[in-house]
């Protein structure tokens, strides 16, 4: 079975390589807008889903999809990809001593099978108290307004935090290795054969 990273994220494509497999990435056709009164766990848990069955109906030989989806929460709130700076400098702002947790969804798809394998990883992000003047120098440095939470954390935003708390490092950036592996090692995949 070919292996298929359904995103486009070259930090999720990056993150995959390390596991040395072969693999293609699609992009997922999925729309991401919020159900009402959807958790951020079941709204990563649907979507990472959505996403890996998309890109299964794609493909024309039989395949196991990983998908993936991210929110970042302040004080229970989805807080989003920021897009523009404006958002980016107050979702900073608004971070700025607090915690900051992140949910990410990670599904494993067989379309042969249409089974899925669905898993939800947390991460917490403590932040440092951050001036206005930090803010805006590293929005300009990284200009990470297509990241959850407004910062990438494998960059110069590691600079942002006081600690990080989770299982697994590469789930802040949107695909966890240590949980993937595990789904892989069940569909028969090991990536130390």
């Amino acid at each position: 079975m070919q292996l298929v990273l359904g995103s486009t994220s070259p930090y999720r494509k990056a993150l995959l390589e390390k596991l040395g497999l072969e693999f293609i990435c699609i992009a997922p056709d999925t729309d991401e807008t919020a159900m009402a009164g959807e958790t951020p766990d079941m709204l990563v848990s649907r979507l990472a889903r959505a996403k890996a069955e998309s890109v299964a109906h794609q493909c024309s030989t039989p395949s196991l999809v990983i998908g993936s989806d991210q929110v970042a929460c302040l004080d229970g709130q989805i807080i989003g990809k920021p897009l523009t700076h404006a958002k980016a400098f107050a979702q900073l702002q608004q971070a700025s001593g607090r915690l900051v947790r992140f949910y990410t969804g990670l599904c494993l798809y067989n379309s042969q099978s249409m089974e899925s394998q669905i898993q939800v990883e947390t991460f917490d992000v403590q932040f440092r108290p951050l001036t206005d003047q930090q803010i805006e120098a590293y929005l300009t440095k990284e200009t990470p307004y297509q990241c959850s939470g407004s910062f990438k954390s494998e960059g110069l935003g590691i600079c942002l935090f006081e600690q990080l708390t989770g299982r697994d490092p590469n789930s802040l950036v949107g695909l966890p290795l240590i949980a993937l592996v595990d789904m892989l090692h069940q569909a028969g995949l090991d990536p130390l054969a």
